[in-house]
Formats: structure tokens, C-alpha cells, sequence
């Protein structure tokens, strides 16, 4: 939930940057955990920075965000699709073997 009753210091009419964090949560739960949990750190402080003021940092921690979770679904679908070739080639396996 993003709170705009608290204008950023710098521009009263700015929006802060996409935090990521639902994408993080589900990242951490389906996925990656160790990324997914990083992730969720750096979600979780892009809309404070921007309310202190600090747009570049609420900036670098939404895209640092958005990178760890690109790499955890990668690494994610990557060990479901090595996952699957080797118990496919296990069970070739088994059945060239008979």
C-alpha cells in the first residue's frame, strides 16, 4: 500500500518509485529464497527513502528490487527446467536399461 498523504520534501506532486515488494514476497516464496529475501529488504526501503528525500536512493533500491527479482525467476525456471532433464533422463534411464 503506498501512502500519498506524505508528499516527498523535494516535489510535493512526486509519486514514489514501484517498491517491487509483492514480486519480492512471491519471488521469495515460489523461487529464490535467498534473492527473494534480499530483494524484499531493498523493496521495503524505496518508499521511505523517497520520503526522506532521498529520490536517488529510492530509485536505486526500486531497480536493485526489479534485478533481484528478474534473477530470482531466472534462477528459479532455470532449476525447474534442470530439475526436469534429469529426471527425464533418469527415467530414459531406467527404461533403456530393461
Amino acid at each position: 500500500m503506498e501512502n500519498y498523504s506524505n508528499p516527498s520534501p523535494v516535489n510535493p506532486n512526486a509519486v514514489p518509485p514501484k517498491t517491487w515488494l509483492v514480486e519480492s514476497i512471491l519471488v521469495t516464496i515460489f523461487c529464490c529464497q535467498i534473492l527473494g529475501i534480499i530483494s524484499i529488504i531493498y523493496a521495503a526501503g524505496v518508499e521511505s527513502k523517497f520520503y526522506r528525500g532521498d529520490v536517488a536512493g529510492a530509485e536505486s533500491a526500486s531497480r536493485t528490487a526489479k534485478t533481484l527479482v528478474i534473477v530470482s525467476v531466472g534462477t528459479g525456471l532455470l532449476s525447474v527446467i534442470l530439475f526436469m532433464a534429469f529426471g527425464g533422463m533418469a527415467i530414459l534411464s531406467g527404461l533403456i536399461n530393461r
